[in-house]
């Protein structure tokens, strides 16, 4: 009990220090960080426009968070959310490009389920390389995210169009876009993936604390040979395990596709940052599907309110990346703050001697 409370107080902890270091930015350059820090909220959360784009930021982070938390549950650092999203987001465009007069009902399922299927096929590449020849996920997952920039770049100007920087917008029937959820915000970007999101969340959280397939995936991140032992299929959970993460991180793909643009650009050699900063989000929400889900929203607000900093109270939004980075660089060197909670528990200190609580003795 004692460390769930730790492991849960680290990221308030994280998220709280790094807001005060972006305070003291703000001060050393002479910004006030009070007005800085009204003019995010007031940007994320002032109205609904702001409040609708807050929720759409987040949707996509929900997906490449929730992917990367169930590689790292199973002992694997998937670093290809990016490469992974990209596949997930062109397939799901190009399904809807290829029967603009389908029914929605056809379209949109379709769409979606090849984007998932997209990313989870390419995430499987590391998965069983992994499996079969013990390779680093890692160097695989980076090199793997090179390939899907350049080969998506590739697809689009010469599969989807001809020689263009973007593909046709997709027509309504292959969009998740709602228009009394565009009213209702005053004509933001949300969309309906955000319940896609939140049902995926519970999803993730049911499977990996209630079922079998959950059991194993976190007894292979603990031991792999103790597993096999165990008569579970180590290799087998490893291709499974990277299946599942791709697959969640190519919905977060499908989200910029069908829901946020409605078409697919140029990456111009530059990857989704929604996996990158998938990956933040997961390790803020403590790789807790839940948490996940939470921190996806801070981080939707961090971003959607930044922007609104530099008009309001003349901060640069740049205070914003350096309290997201100040804000992971604290959830990775948890230990520090874990180092402060704990020489708190010490034992009191009564003249020379040091009280010791255990068998009630005194030394």
């Amino acid at each position: 009990m004692e460390n769930k409370k730790v492991s849960f107080l680290v990221p308030i902890l994280s998220v709280v220090i790094g807001l005060l270091f972006g305070a003291l930015i703000m001060m050393v350059f002479k910004y006030n960080p009070l007005e800085g820090y009204a003019a995010l909220v007031k940007g994320a959360l002032g109205t609904p426009f702001y409040i609708g784009q807050t929720i759409r930021a987040a949707t996509p982070l929900i997906f490449t968070g929730l992917g990367f938390a169930v590689a790292y549950t199973a002992g694997f650092f998937n670093i290809g959310l990016s490469g992974q999203a990209l596949w997930g987001w062109m397939i799901s465009v190009w399904i809807g490009l290829l029967m603009p007069e389908a029914p929605k009902l056809i379209v949109l399922p379709l769409a979606i389920i090849g984007g998932v299927l997209a990313g989870a096929l390419w995430a499987a590449i590391a998965g069983v390389l992994k499996a079969f020849f013990n390779t680093s996920e890692v160097i695989v997952t980076i090199m793997l995210n090179y390939i899907s920039v350049y080969s998506v770049d590739y697809i689009i100007r010469n599969v989807l169009t001809d020689r263009a920087d973007r593909t046709p917008a997709l027509a309504e029937n292959a969009s998740l876009k709602a228009q009394w959820m565009t009213d209702l915000t005053q004509f933001s970007t949300i969309h309906t993936g955000i319940f896609l999101a939140l049902i995926f969340g519970i999803i993730v959280y049911i499977v990996m604390n209630k079922t079998t397939l959950g059991f194993e995936l976190k007894a292979v991140g603990l031991n792999k040979h103790a597993s096999n032992y165990a008569g579970m299929n180590a290799k087998r959970n490893i291709i499974m395990a990277m299946v599942l993460s791709g697959g969640l991180a190519g919905l977060g793909g499908v989200m910029n596709g069908l829901g946020e643009y409605g078409y697919i650009f140029l990456t111009n050699g530059v990857a989704p940052s929604i996996g990158f900063d998938g990956m933040a989000v997961a390790l803020l929400g403590a790789l807790n599907p839940l948490g996940t889900i939470f921190a996806a929203f801070l981080f939707g607000a961090l971003k959607t309110g930044g922007t609104s900093m530099p008009l309001q109270s003349g901060v640069p939004s740049e205070v914003v990346d350096i309290v997201i980075a100040s804000i992971i660089f604290f959830v990775g060197s948890s230990y520090v703050i874990t180092y402060f909670l704990d020489k708190r528990k010490k034992a009191p200190v009564v003249g020379n001697q040091t009280i010791v609580e255990q068998g009630g003795e005194n030394k």
